[in-house]
């Protein structure tokens, strides 16, 4: 599962106990910020093309195993309504050093940000809203 519509929980999407065979544990949060563009923003709200989505994603995941040495991969992107300070999308990469476990970490977000079909709408305090496309085409090194 990598999308769902509750809220994502720090302590439950990560598990400390569940991780003894790594020497490092990247996690990030991307999470809803007050300001974006110089408007206020209220809320966020996502849609994906779900089924498209979640394959993209797991390719992804693929990849990442094909380029650095993981022990694991773990993803979660909200849909729906996310308040401010909620996170939108989390991820936790482990790996035995930490050089591999951040590349991998930055290399997933950015292709999620960029290439998996998911759509991202500002509400703002002015009562004004917008629709940003989280994907773009570029080429892969």
């Amino acid at each position: 599962m990598y999308l769902t519509r509750e809220l994502i929980e720090p302590n439950q999407f990560y598990c400390a106990s569940e991780e003894c065979e790594s020497g490092a544990q990247v996690l990030f949060f991307g999470t809803v910020r007050r300001l974006s563009t110089g408007k206020e923003v209220i809320y966020l709200e996502y849609e994906a093309y779900e089924k498209m989505a979640i394959q993209m994603i797991r390719e992804e995941i693929e990849r990442s195993f094909q380029k650095w040495s993981l022990t694991k991969i773990k993803i979660l992107h909200r849909l729906g309504r996310v308040g401010l300070g909620e996170i939108a999308v989390a991820i936790h990469v482990s790996s035995a050093h930490r050089d591999e476990g951040y590349q991998a970490s930055r290399y997933l977000i950015e292709e999620i940000k960029h290439r998996v079909p998911i759509w991202k709408k500002e509400y703002f305090a002015d009562g004004s809203s917008v629709w940003s496309l989280c994907q773009r085409e570029h080429a892969h090194a």
